[in-house]
């Protein structure tokens, strides 16, 4: 299945316009769109529920694919951090796709691994990329490798150096997610 699009969205902390998600935007040659929560759009800091961000990943998708004319299949969902989880949970759910780029997935909270986020990997059977830093707080390779044994669908995996946001690599970013892409 050919990626024909790339819905991109940021982390907890971040907008639609992190630096990675512009270089994304920049460099990729695919239409991509980048979009914020609706808690970012209120002006809150708090992220959204789960709930609250999936029905919002599953308008948004609907609107750039009708836009684009791009089957819905082919769309990519994808973000950082809280925002690639908040793909992963809607494709879990049931919105189409081509496949998931999650870039620095917060696999669990910092210092608490016993915590995991993977309730609704088991759901996840179209192909994954997950980009991390070396050194991300949020899992470590070993962890990682560990826990997408449970994801259906093909992954790979990218590591940069760094932590949760590597700093300097948002070429090799691109590069690795045109990549990828284009594999698909």
């Amino acid at each position: 299945m050919t990626a024909g699009a790339l819905l991109l969205t940021p982390g907890a902390g971040a907008d639609r316009n992190h630096h990675t998600l512009l270089a994304l935007d920049k460099g990729l040659s695919l239409p991509v769109k980048r979009v914020d929560f609706p808690y970012r759009k209120a002006g809150k800091r708090a992220p959204d529920r789960a709930p609250v961000a999936v029905e919002h990943l599953r308008k948004e998708a609907a609107r750039f694919v009708k836009a684009r004319h791009v089957r819905a299949n082919r769309l990519v969902l994808g973000g950082r951090s809280y925002g690639g989880r908040m793909c992963s949970l809607a494709v879990a759910e049931g919105v189409p796709a081509a496949g998931l780029v999650l870039l620095s997935y917060p696999l669990h909270p910092p210092g608490k691994p016993d915590r995991l986020r993977t309730e609704h990997f088991p759901s996840l059977d179209v192909p994954c990329l997950l980009v991390s830093g070396e050194k991300d707080p949020f899992g470590s390779r070993a962890e990682f490798t560990r826990a997408a044994k449970a994801i259906v669908g093909p992954v790979e995996f990218a590591w940069l150096a760094g932590g949760h946001d590597p700093k300097g690599a948002d070429d090799e970013i691109v590069d690795i997610v045109g990549s990828w892409l284009r594999s698909l």
